[in-house]
């Protein structure tokens, strides 16, 4: 069984056929080289890490570093084994991969078992009337829904570990924690990685979080999301039970959560498009959907990038999120749609260098969300926002975070700041001396992201 971004043991299809089969090898490989640049962020490595730590006090996991086909092809030749079981990925380089597996497999004489799971439907599977995927999220969502109900999530099988003499590395020799400095401290008191810690997750979402997800879900002031994001990153929890447990939830609640309820069956939803638009379009996390992006003039401008990664732009929100992600490898949905717009749009910052600095920091960096979700910001993506609707960094702040909780949680300098202040402090009399300035002038950097659109664009702004 080669385990990937599918860590858990319930509802686990390809573990499931493996167990039925017979004696099973558990195995994961870390795999630097297929995915090139994209090899896995510092944030996504700690969890890794974590989520192995966790996998393996349940199996006898066997662990091992380097290209994937050539490990399992070395592993093959070593065991005899008569199958390969696998959870199918979606990332732009995993199709060759798992040819490449195919081919090993077939060489080897050795049966080869692909299957779904990390998905609620395969990207084949969703079509327009003309038979091509969808471009729009809305009727990629009515088509999903008028499909019926997903199977159901399916019980952790009996296995029994196959007797192997295969030397595994240590976890350790993986070298998937940070060092010197440690910067880890911070995730660890947020994030329980591993099956569990998922469970508990959307246990506590479904009997209390989901009451005031519909109306909730854009404070960042308040607990009103599930923090699932980085759980089903990791296949540490499969959409199917999530979706199912929701659904529950919702009956039994006799209607009363059916709005709140539906918004997040439909973000689960999104998730699914992310990836059906990524598997269709294999270039999407560095390319633009909208090719005339491709001439957007950006600005080369070091100096502000920095400044936004370190959260000190002198906008109380767009810094708040920035911290928040640094200390905890996660930010709240709203909040980072602001804190892109800023950099898009009022840094006029390709949304590229914005989409890496995530991929490094976030727990949950996905590669499919995270690139449709930068895309959707900048504009240039498939059923993206408009370009020039550009947040008021200002105003978002005082809308979805009216009294400055989350401000102040995050940037200690303004925590005695008034409320009517706390979103622009520079406002003030004396404004406190260890904040820094705005770094630039939205209102004047808002017409200059204008000017640019009109250089290449085929939108019609207002």
């Amino acid at each position: 069984m080669w385990f990937r971004q599918d860590l858990r043991l319930v509802d686990n299809t390809a573990f499931t056929a493996a167990a039925n089969a017979g004696p099973v090898i558990p195995v994961y490989i870390l795999d630097d080289e297929t995915p090139g640049d994209w090899a896995w962020g510092g944030a996504s490595r700690w969890w890794l890490h974590k989520s192995l730590e966790n996998l393996a006090q349940r199996l006898p996991l066997k662990v091992f570093c380097g290209r994937a086909d050539a490990v399992l092809n070395d592993l093959i030749a070593k065991t005899g084994a008569v199958g390969v079981y696998f959870t199918r990925d979606y990332a732009p380089w995993s199709g060759a991969l798992e040819e490449r597996v195919k081919q090993v497999c077939e060489v080897g004489g050795t049966a080869c078992h692909r299957y779904g799971g990390f998905l609620l439907h395969e990207p084949e599977s969703i079509r327009n009337g003309s038979g091509q995927y969808f471009r729009v999220y809305t009727p990629f969502s009515k088509v999903c829904f008028a499909k019926g109900e997903p199977r159901p999530p399916r019980a952790a099988p009996k296995v029994t570990v196959a007797e192997s003499d295969l030397k595994s590395l240590a976890l350790d020799d993986l070298k998937l924690l940070p060092k010197t400095p440690d910067w880890s401290p911070g995730l660890a008191a947020h994030w329980s990685p591993g099956e569990a810690g998922a469970q508990q997750l959307l246990a506590d979402f479904l009997g209390d979080g989901i009451t005031r997800y519909a109306d909730g879900r854009d404070r960042p002031d308040q607990p009103n999301t599930s923090r699932l994001s980085a759980h089903l990153h990791w296949g540490e929890i499969s959409p199917h039970q999530v979706w199912h447990a929701a659904r529950q939830a919702m009956d039994r609640a006799n209607g009363s959560l059916d709005a709140s309820g539906e918004k997040f069956l439909k973000e689960i939803l999104w998730r699914e498009f992310s990836y059906h638009l990524l598997h269709h379009n294999p270039s999407f996390p560095e390319k633009p959907f909208k090719p005339e992006f491709g001439d957007f003039p950006w600005a080369d401008d070091h100096s502000g990038l920095v400044a936004w990664q370190k959260g000190n732009t002198g906008y109380p929100i767009v810094d708040a999120g920035m911290r928040e992600l640094w200390t905890s490898g996660i930010m709240h949905n709203r909040v980072r749609m602001i804190a892109a717009s800023f950099l898009i749009k009022d840094l006029l910052i390709a949304w590229q260098s914005g989409e890496r600095w995530f991929w490094d920091t976030l727990v949950d960096a996905d590669i499919a969300s995270n690139s449709a979700s930068w895309q959707w910001v900048a504009g240039c993506g498939a059923d993206a926002a408009p370009y020039f609707r550009i947040f008021n960094p200002v105003l978002q702040g005082e809308k979805f975070d009216p009294r400055g909780d989350y401000v102040r949680r995050w940037v200690p300098e303004l925590r005695d700041v008034p409320d009517e202040f706390v979103h622009k402090p520079w406002e003030m009399a004396m404004p406190p001396k260890n904040y820094p300035k705005p770094i630039v002038n939205h209102h004047l950097a808002r017409d200059r992201a204008l000017a640019a659109l009109k250089t290449i664009k085929k939108e019609t702004a207002p």
